[in-house]
């Protein structure tokens, strides 16, 4: 069974240009080092027309392998924090599958134990993984 991370922003407003152009290098940035080459990094959908008011969406499958988990969620909310904070006066909504992901101002999207160095390499040990 696959679970997948999902992230999208609604606004009345079209992003501006230095908005578009600041989402398009956090996007860039964080395919260029997710850490999988394997995996699925963060995915933006093209914009619809029928919907103007989303002005960014996006998915990510996660990993069926318990060692990779943790590393590549938190790059993924690592991504959409920072796409999030380049996009001011959006109404977000993030989860994973059915669960919502909660926000924090300082430290933006994140969840218990995904930067648990110790967690990351007991799962990766347990499944034969590299982690």
């Amino acid at each position: 069974m696959n679970v997948s991370l999902y992230y999208n922003a609604r606004r009345a407003t079209p992003p501006t240009e230095a908005e578009a152009a600041a989402v398009a290098r956090v996007v860039a940035a964080h395919a260029a080092s997710f850490p999988y080459d394997d995996e699925e990094s963060p995915y933006a959908y093209d914009s619809r027309a029928d919907r103007p008011e989303e002005i960014f969406a996006g998915s990510t499958k996660m990993p069926l392998d318990p060692g990779r988990l943790l590393p590549v969620i938190a790059h993924v909310l690592d991504s959409v924090t920072e796409v999030r904070r380049a996009l001011p006066g959006a109404e977000w909504h993030v989860h994973l599958d059915d669960g919502d992901v909660p926000w924090d101002e300082t430290e933006g999207y994140v969840l218990p134990g995904m930067r648990d160095a110790d967690l990351i390499a007991e799962l990766a040990a347990a499944h034969g993984t590299d982690g």
